[in-house]
């Protein structure tokens, strides 16, 4: 998902599933992710699919 970092700038953050089954939030290295309401919604629903996800895989 896009976003901006402290400065403004525009970058990526990306939720994905472990190996261990748990939900990781990767953003570039010592970035800050600031986040709009728009970006928040979008950030929410990624991590609601990463639990939906990583659920079906232990079922």
């Amino acid at each position: 998902m896009l976003c901006r970092d402290a400065a403004g700038r525009r970058r990526e953050a990306r939720v994905t599933i472990t190996d261990h089954q748990r939900v990781a939030v990767i953003v570039p290295a010592g970035e800050a992710m600031v986040l709009d309401p728009l970006a928040v919604g979008r950030m929410r629903a990624a991590l609601r699919d990463a639990v939906i996800a990583a659920a079906a895989r232990n079922a």
